[in-house]
């Protein structure tokens, strides 16, 4: 177990892995996806240089079945991505239900983004990396594959850290599995095929980074601006190109654990701040409704 965060591996009554913790990267973007299809081609290329040939094996075909990665599918991918007006994509790892490693892509068209459509739509973006490769190269490098990855994608808002990983949504859990989420706030629900359609210019939340442009960022007074409403010692707050920002809430990215008083102050302060453009989920994302804005509202109140 690390000092940072907890070993989670949750098992269905046949022994098959459910959920583990890991991290996740996402960005969000409110423009079609032909318009960010390059971008994000470029994204992934970076990902998958920094995992490496071996960590990506499989990918969901059209049917949903998860089928082994060949030069055929990653033509099929590449084609599927580069050359349509919509695009979903789901690469998994090499061995399956291993939760390690994951790119998941939703893109929309520009139909979808009429007001008529869904004011919510645009394109999201997911990465996933294990908490072993964390470990292993170290809390520098996963923020410097982090800003990477980020630097193509025209985002309105992208958050990275600590998530709950799995084929399913945690938040669909039960019993002592599910009450984790709310045991460790500092640990996200990924979950980019829904916020695709409904996340907007809006902000998810507080994030050990969080990325930050337009309009938000400019609401805020730019950089300058967001950087005076932080006073926490081991916040930064770094200015990027087109307008953009990362907030970085300490060295490493942290679980915190409410039962042992473990609130994460540096995260409450940045929810604080970030509050009036919080995005609330209509929905109870298998929760209860009320339980749903408990855990939306977890570094507020």
């Amino acid at each position: 177990m690390s000092e940072h965060y907890p070993r989670i591996r949750a098992y269905t009554k046949h022994g098959y892995l459910l959920m583990r913790e890991g991290l996740s990267i996402n960005f969000f973007m409110r423009c079609p996806h032909v318009d960010v299809a390059q971008a994000v081609m470029g994204s992934l290329d970076a990902y998958l240089r920094a995992v490496g040939p071996g960590s990506i094996g499989q990918y969901t075909d059209d049917q949903g079945e998860q089928r082994a990665l060949d030069d055929s599918s990653w033509e099929f991918i590449r084609h599927q991505l580069l050359k349509r007006d919509i695009a979903f994509i789901k690469l998994h790892d090499a061995l399956s239900c291993q939760y390690r490693y994951r790119f998941e892509y939703c893109g929309h068209s520009i139909d979808d983004l009429c007001p008529e459509e869904g004011l919510g739509a645009g394109c999201a973006v997911s990465f996933w990396l294990p908490t072993e490769y964390l470990e292993e190269h170290g809390p520098g490098r996963v923020r410097e594959l982090a800003l990477e990855l980020a630097a193509p994608l025209p985002f309105c808002s992208g958050h990275a850290g600590l998530s709950f990983n799995g084929e399913n949504e945690p938040l669909s859990m039960r019993g002592e599995e599910r009450k984790l989420c709310f045991r460790y706030p500092g640990l996200d629900v990924p979950n980019p095929g829904r916020l695709s359609w409904r996340l907007g210019t809006r902000v998810r939340g507080a994030y050990w980074l969080t990325f930050l442009g337009q309009p938000v960022l400019g609401e805020l007074g730019g950089t300058a601006g967001l950087r005076s409403r932080l006073l926490s010692p081991s916040t930064t707050v770094q200015e990027l190109e087109g307008a953009r920002a990362v907030v970085t809430l300490g060295k490493w990215p942290e679980a915190g654990d409410t039962e042992q008083g473990l609130n994460l102050p540096a995260y409450r302060e940045l929810a604080r701040v970030l509050e009036p453009w919080l995005y609330h989920e209509e929905l109870g994302l298998d929760f209860e409704v009320e339980e749903t804005r408990r855990w939306e509202r977890r570094f507020l109140d």
